[in-house]
């Protein structure tokens, strides 16, 4: 099977285990009781909850390239909970729901591990947690006021570390202090993508690759959607198209802004990497606004990545986020910088992934105003890995009309912010990075930041840390 060759490195390796596989495209009119647009994360776990909770479903999935080809097999691979959103989510859902929605990514994690042992996935999850730092003396104590709320509300699972274990154990000495969480863990995106695909092929849902939407008539029943050489009549559709949905669904275009992720990962190393300190599979996330993140792989190879650089104009799904990192010269730096010892000879491969932020920072769900048989989840905000088993509990319950936790969450509720149209938008967006670039350069450097790039820093700040996960 041959994939996109701009794909990254996680999607590659996964669909290298597949030779033997084919693809399957819709190429006749067919009927479906659910049809669902996206074979990411969302769309597959979407997939799986339907058929677990109702097995006769008679169940599509199409999927304009392979499964997982977009965001869902481009990420860091870093599986993360909302806890050090907490403050966040009280201020848009209230602190009941906060705190539920604070255990329940907590649940992903563990509902992820054992759906990927009961199926036989071989995702390389490895459940060895996520260490948040300071890398430079601005950082310190970023995390203090929502690590109080947690404690308040008795759902911590963080402990401070000493500086010096935190040097020891993140592989740098970059790092001025930090607060670990066993709450998280590391998984190989594309082989936990393409193993969600095969489960649910066993499950019986009808997946139909390199079959893009072409069109939608969204007031229809039952809805119909076309595709180049087919038609899909569905009584119910989900759209997990994330990224793509503003391209696609105007209604969405304020709703989002669509930003790059972009990553680098070394050959394997793993002599090198004891020597730094690093030797387990943790996930290692600093405190600035746009994060560093970085973790190993089991054959020992070293991933960076750094959020907020590329900024579409118009939501475009534009070529830069289907191609080698254009940011190159910045992983470089960071790669310096965190692991002085390493030479760039090392840098084996980089990649972009598109990410579908939020004004909240918090994705959202709903139902589309011109047809409530549709269905809609979209805005992860970077933090997508195990959120996106909920996003399928989510829209699994809103097809069913269930009255559950999951339908009554605040979650449910469209997007409830915009950013400003174009071209205010994109740049709006480029002034704040710069002055984010900036200020983080002179804190990293021991410099006073100067105050208007303070100010304009402080805008992005209100939807949280992004582009990790």
């Amino acid at each position: 099977m041959q994939s996109n060759q701009h794909s990254s490195f996680w999607f590659q390796e996964a669909i290298a285990r597949e030779s033997n596989a084919t693809v399957q495209a819709l190429e006749q009119d067919i009927h479906a009781d659910v049809c669902i647009v996206g074979g990411g994360f969302t769309g597959l776990w979407t997939a799986i909850q339907l058929k677990q909770k109702q097995p006769s479903l008679n169940i599509a999935v199409i999927e304009k390239d392979l499964c997982g080809s977009g965001a869902s097999g481009r990420n860091g691979g870093c599986m993360l909970t909302w806890s050090t959103k907490f403050l966040s989510l009280k201020k848009l859902y209230g602190e009941a729901e906060a705190k539920r929605l604070v255990k329940a990514s907590e649940q992903a994690i563990d509902e992820i591990e054992a759906f990927c042992q009961e199926f036989q996935i071989d995702a390389q999850l490895r459940r060895h947690g996520t260490l948040y730092t300071a890398s430079n003396a601005a950082q310190l104590g970023g995390l203090d006021s929502v690590l109080n709320e947690l404690k308040r509300h008795s759902i911590s699972s963080w402990q401070p570390w000493t500086k010096e274990k935190v040097q020891a154990e993140s592989g740098s000495a970059l790092h001025q202090e930090g607060h670990f969480s066993e709450a998280a863990a590391s998984v190989q995106p594309g082989l936990l993508v393409r193993g969600l695909k095969r489960v649910a092929e066993e499950t019986g849902v009808a997946i139909y690759e390199r079959t893009p939407m072409t069109g939608i008539e969204k007031k229809q029943q039952p809805v119909c959607i076309t595709t180049p050489k087919g038609r899909i009549r569905a009584g119910k559709v989900v759209l997990a198209l994330n990224a793509w949905m503003p391209s696609l669904f105007p209604e969405f275009k304020n709703s989002v802004v669509l930003v790059s992720s972009d990553m680098m990962i070394t050959k394997p190393i793993p002599e090198k990497l004891a020597k730094t300190g690093l030797k387990d599979g943790k996930t290692v996330i600093d405190g600035r606004t746009f994060v560093h993140y970085y973790r190993t792989t089991p054959e020992g190879r070293l991933m960076l990545g750094k959020g907020g650089n590329y900024f579409s104009f118009a939501n475009r799904m534009s070529k830069v986020f289907d191609e080698p990192s254009r940011y190159q010269q910045i992983l470089n730096a960071a790669f310096h910088r965190f692991f002085p010892s390493l030479p760039l000879e090392l840098i084996d491969s980089t990649w972009t992934g598109a990410s579908d932020r939020s004004a909240t920072g918090m994705p959202f769900f709903g139902r589309l105003k011109e047809n409530p048989d549709i269905v809609y989840g979209l805005g992860y905000s970077g933090n997508g890995v195990a959120q996106s088993w909920m996003g399928g509990q989510i829209l699994a319950s809103l097809v069913l009309g269930e009255n559950n936790t999951w339908t009554r969450s605040g979650l449910v509720s469209g997007p409830l912010a915009s950013f400003p149209p174009e071209p205010l938008r994109w740049f709006g967006a480029l002034i704040i990075r710069n002055a984010i670039r900036r200020k983080e350069k002179a804190e990293d450097h021991h410099r006073r930041p100067r105050w208007l790039d303070c100010q304009l820093a402080k805008l992005a700040s209100s939807a949280g840390k992004a582009d990790k996960g």
